[in-house]
């Protein structure tokens, strides 16, 4: 009977790559707030939770159009309701001790899941680049709601990070499609092909560095936040230039894996 219910590739998320967008606008937040409490932990748990949801919501879905087994439905049904259950109490707890404009970060969040919930019935959620940046973008208000929580107030310092942190996480995405998909190129291409097949990596990457020089030359960000962001670009660069020719999926994600973590750790020390 509990088989019926306990399936880990229902429970728990397949796409380990998306971890990643959703921790490290976390921890970023709670950094630049520099202060920990018991609400910091509730917004994790309800971070958390709410993450957890997509992939037996996705599941449910293709038990429903018939892109996978009906017997799929009672547990992907039972965890959907768990962790909604769960990121809603957290939620409220937050609410209660007067967060209550958390509440508001979490309606971008919804539209961009139902729209996501409305692809896989379509069968098209697949190499949807431009469905992941936005998606990413939804992860990242969890620097905002972590700086809040941490400073114990709205602050539109908050706002900030949250476009940096999407910036990153957008620019990470597009250089995860371009690596993944030098995988399949059978031969070594020329120069030309190689900018051709890079650029729009290079643009994301290259707008992002520039445009936090610029803002901390003016004075509106920390004067020095441009270098986590070249570093991310010089990466961009890198791959490129050196295409990932038949390289396996897993040391592609390893890869991107270290540089959002060193991405991360430099913008904290950087911010602070």
């Amino acid at each position: 009977m509990l088989k019926k219910y306990f399936k880990k590739n229902i429970a728990l998320p397949s796409d380990h790559g998306s971890w990643v967008f959703l921790f490290s606008p976390l921890i970023i937040g709670f950094f630049a707030g520099n202060n920990w409490s018991s609400s910091s932990i509730l917004l994790i748990i309800a971070a958390l939770a709410a993450f957890f949801m997509r992939q037996p919501a996705v599941m449910m879905i293709k038990s429903y159009a018939g892109r996978r087994s009906r017997e799929d439905l009672p547990a992907s049904r039972f965890w959907l309701t768990v962790y909604a259950l769960v990121s809603l109490a957290a939620l409220n707890v937050l609410v209660q001790r007067g967060f209550g404009y958390l509440s508001y970060l979490a309606v971008p969040g919804i539209l961009v899941f139902a729209w996501h919930l409305y692809l896989v019935s379509k069968r098209a959620e697949r190499h949807q680049i431009g469905v992941d940046v936005i998606a990413s973008g939804a992860l990242a208000l969890a620097a905002p709601g972590a700086y809040w929580v941490s400073v114990g107030q709205y602050d539109t310092t908050g706002w900030w990070l949250w476009g940096l942190a999407w910036l990153q996480s957008a620019a990470s995405i597009v250089y995860a499609f371009l690596r993944l998909g030098q995988r399949r190129l059978k031969e070594m291409p020329d120069q030309k092909e190689k900018f051709n097949l890079g650029k729009r990596t290079l643009l994301y990457s290259g707008f992002n560095f520039i445009l936090t020089l610029i803002l901390g030359l003016m004075g509106k960000l920390p004067n020095l936040i441009w270098i986590p962001f070249a570093i991310q670009f010089a990466e961009s660069i890198y791959g490129t230039y050196y295409p990932a020719i038949g390289v396996k999926p897993t040391r592609i994600g390893i890869r991107q894996l270290i540089v959002s973590t060193i991405f991360t750790i430099v913008f904290i020390i950087i911010w602070q």
